[in-house]
C-alpha cells in the first residue's frame, strides 16, 4: 500500500518540478498581450498544486481499483503519458516561446486527460471524478492559450 502512494507522489512532484523549471515568467511572457480574464500569475502555482494533489490521489485510487495487472499497467501508462504532455506544454509555450504550437499540444494533453477519465471510470468512479477538475483547469488553460495566440500571433 505504501509503495503506490510513494511512487505516485514522487512522480507528481517530479512532473510539477519539471514543469515549474521550464516555466519562465520573464520578459517574453510579461510582454505578451493577455486577455482581461487572465488570472494573476500568483494563482497558477496554487491551482497547479491542488490539481497535482488530485491527480496523485486519482492515480493511486485507479491503480488500486484496477481489476487486472494489465489494467493497472494501463493506468500507469496513461498517467505517465499525461505527465510527459503536461511538461511538454510548458516547454513549448515558455522555452520555445511558441504559444501557437503549445495550443496544438494542449489539445493532445486535454485528450489524454479525457482518456484517463474514461479508462479509470470503468473501474473507479472516484478516480474519474478526481480528474474532472484537471480537465476543467486544462480547458481554461487552453482557452487562455488560444487567446494569447490570437492577441500575439504570428510567432517564430
Amino acid at each position: 500500500m505504501i509503495i503506490p502512494v510513494t511512487i505516485a507522489t514522487a512522480m507528481a512532484v517530479c512532473v510539477a518540478a519539471l514543469g515549474a523549471t521550464v516555466t519562465d515568467l520573464g520578459p517574453w511572457y510579461q510582454a505578451l498581450a493577455k486577455p482581461d480574464w487572465n488570472p494573476p500569475d500568483v494563482l497558477f502555482p496554487i491551482g497547479w498544486t491542488l490539481i497535482y494533489a488530485l491527480i496523485t490521489v486519482a492515480g493511486i485510487t485507479a491503480w488500486r481499483a484496477a481489476p487486472t495487472s494489465a489494467a493497472a499497467e494501463w493506468v500507469l501508462g496513461l498517467f505517465a503519458l499525461n505527465g510527459f504532455l503536461n511538461i511538454s506544454w510548458s516547454l513549448i509555450f515558455f522555452r520555445l516561446q511558441r504559444p501557437d504550437w503549445a495550443f496544438a499540444e494542449v489539445i493532445v494533453l486535454w485528450l489524454s486527460i479525457l482518456a484517463m477519465i474514461v479508462f479509470c471510470g470503468r473501474f473507479s468512479k472516484s478516480a474519474a471524478w478526481l480528474l474532472v477538475p484537471y480537465l476543467a483547469w486544462v480547458s481554461f488553460a487552453a482557452a487562455l492559450n488560444w487567446a494569447v495566440v490570437q492577441l500575439n500571433a504570428p510567432f517564430g
